[in-house]
């Protein structure tokens, strides 16, 4: 269940609560009038199933109560009232398969934005990866990789492809593109210092490397992971599971590919400076491909099942 609260111009309050009221899957409706400051107007709550969530903004948002009140969203980790169940039971589809794009659209554009924090926790994590990598350490190398935030990028872009937002797109694929070269570029330096107190050395590099060295020999097995990644992690943002976020990012070679191309970069190893780039971009093309058909997956799929549920609506068939 979602909560929600609405601060509603006193002239839209009636518009609001008809809206709450014929939406199914909403209830323990509750209108306060005048109770609101800034904005002035009345306060609306109530409770929604998460299924009928994003049809339910979707409506308040085109009758304007964003642009001159505002609607706060929360999820409800517990309920226990038989008219919430009762709710739940009466909205189409369900709860795990549904998307709040407006949520989804917040929650990317929030990670995908270019800061000093996300940029620095880029140059760091490809700093331990480099590590990682020299010392083929293979624990260094998954430390770095839950450390970097590059699927926020991701994810902004994929979202932004699917929602015809092209700015979201734009802004969150220049932040990842940004976030990897400065990383890089300062990773390299990173190299270069190491090796001049004598903990990096060339040799490092050119010796057998079990643990690391398919970071820079991408294979058709990088692509095919990086797929099954990209699925994993929008399905986690989607259903919100963002636990799974750690085994998605654990699970493609994005930071220790930029990482190794750095300390390439850095000793004039060409062949596997390519090789690692080759691998990264193997790996964010991948991500990005099957983020893009997930959503579009799941579009369809939920219009297929409020569909179902509209013809048994009509039927007279109860429940979902």
């Amino acid at each position: 269940m979602l909560h929600l609260r609405m601060i509603s111009p006193a002239d839209r309050t009636d518009a609001v609560v008809a809206i709450v009221e014929k939406t199914v899957g909403t209830t323990h409706l509750v209108v306060l009038k005048g109770a609101a400051r800034v904005p002035p107007g009345d306060l609306v709550l109530c409770d929604v199933a998460r299924e009928a969530g994003d049809e339910l903004l979707q409506e308040l948002q085109e009758l304007g109560v964003d642009a001159d009140g505002s609607i706060a969203v929360e999820n409800i980790d517990l309920s226990l009232s038989r008219r919430a169940d009762a709710a739940e039971e009466e909205a189409p589809g369900e709860a795990a398969d549904a998307v709040l794009w407006k949520q989804l659209t917040e929650a990317t554009h929030e990670e995908s934005t270019l800061t000093i924090t996300y940029c620095a926790f880029m140059i760091l994590a490809t700093m331990i990866a480099a590590c990682g990598v020299v010392l083929d350490n293979a624990i260094l190398v998954v430390g770095a990789m839950a450390v970097g935030p590059e699927f926020g990028p991701l994810a902004g872009v994929c979202v932004g492809v699917v929602r015809r937002e092209p700015r979201l797109a734009l802004r969150s694929l220049s932040a990842l593109l940004i976030g990897f070269a400065a990383a890089m570029a300062a990773t390299t330096l990173f190299t270069l210092g190491m090796d001049a107190i004598g903990q990096f050395e060339p040799g490092m590099l050119d010796r057998p490397r079990p643990n690391t060295g398919f970071i820079w020999q991408p294979d058709p097995f990088s692509f095919v992971v990086s797929l099954l990644a990209g699925v994993a992690g929008m399905l986690s943002l989607t259903s919100a599971k963002s636990g799974a976020l750690v085994g998605v990012a654990i699970s493609v070679t994005t930071v220790p590919a930029a990482a190794n191309a750095a300390v390439a970069l850095g000793y004039a190893e060409f062949a596997q400076m390519w090789g690692s780039v080759e691998q990264l971009l193997l790996n964010l093309g991948g991500i990005m491909l099957a983020g893009v058909l997930t959503l579009y997956g799941q579009k369809a799929l939920w219009r297929t099942q409020q569909g179902r549920w509209i013809r048994r609506a009509k039927g007279g068939a109860p429940g979902r």
